[in-house]
């Protein structure tokens, strides 16, 4: 099987596109190009509402933000689930890319990138996909930022909506984006993350957890 290395990638391959630059590319091919695939699922799922959420609002609130303020970064990589290493290397510099995105200092906490990897839909990459999102872990809490995954089988359950699963994508996603104050109900779940949340919000994020813990 020629791998990731030994074949023609497109032109897009691995590199990283603002919402607008995306569209334009989108508009001058196929529809169902990986690309355009992609954006279509950022605007029609993640920025709008669902009526299985279980709340009011867009399935995440922090993308429509982060959309309108242009500081999402979308990519996609036709990696294929033996190439782990041109993975792991790609989304280390998507942390770079993340940082290098230009907003105004208070909008900083908006800034996300997404990268779609239509290749590894398969048990073999999405669990390829999971370690390099485990490899990344340490390394994501240690800057204050999430790394999260998406793929079209999450068994993830919603957050408000125990029935919904909001993580499900038409093809496998690793998203960085920064941690929020508002993320205190993941930071319940998860011992590492509210370490991490405690220590970049102390008090804020301490009344929230009380708060959530409260609410049940």
């Amino acid at each position: 099987m020629l791998t990731m290395t030994a074949k023609a990638m497109p032109a897009t391959d691995g590199r990283f596109f603002r919402m607008k630059e995306v569209r334009d590319i989108a508009n001058g091919i196929s529809q169902d190009s990986d690309i355009a695939r992609l954006l279509d699922w950022v605007e029609s799922y993640l920025m709008n509402g669902h009526p299985d959420l279980g709340r009011t609002g867009a399935v995440c609130p922090f993308t429509r933000q982060a959309a309108r303020i242009d500081t999402v970064r979308l990519a996609i990589s036709h990696a294929r689930p033996e190439d782990e290493d041109t993975t792991f290397a790609l989304i280390r510099g998507a942390f770079t890319e993340l940082e290098a995105i230009p907003c105004k200092p208070a909008m900083r906490h908006f800034r996300t990138v997404i990268v779609g990897f239509p290749d590894c839909d398969s048990a073999e990459g999405i669990a390829m996909l999971k370690r390099i999102q485990r490899r990344h872990r340490f390394y994501s809490l240690a800057r204050a930022r999430m790394i999260g995954m998406m793929h079209a089988g999450s068994e993830d359950r919603g957050l408000w909506n125990p029935e919904f699963r909001p993580l499900r994508s038409p093809m496998p996603v690793l998203a960085i984006r920064h941690l929020v104050e508002n993320d205190a109900p993941f930071a319940a779940l998860h011992p590492a993350l509210m370490v991490a949340y405690l220590a970049r919000f102390p008090i804020k994020g301490t009344r929230r957890l009380v708060n959530h813990f409260r609410s049940g």
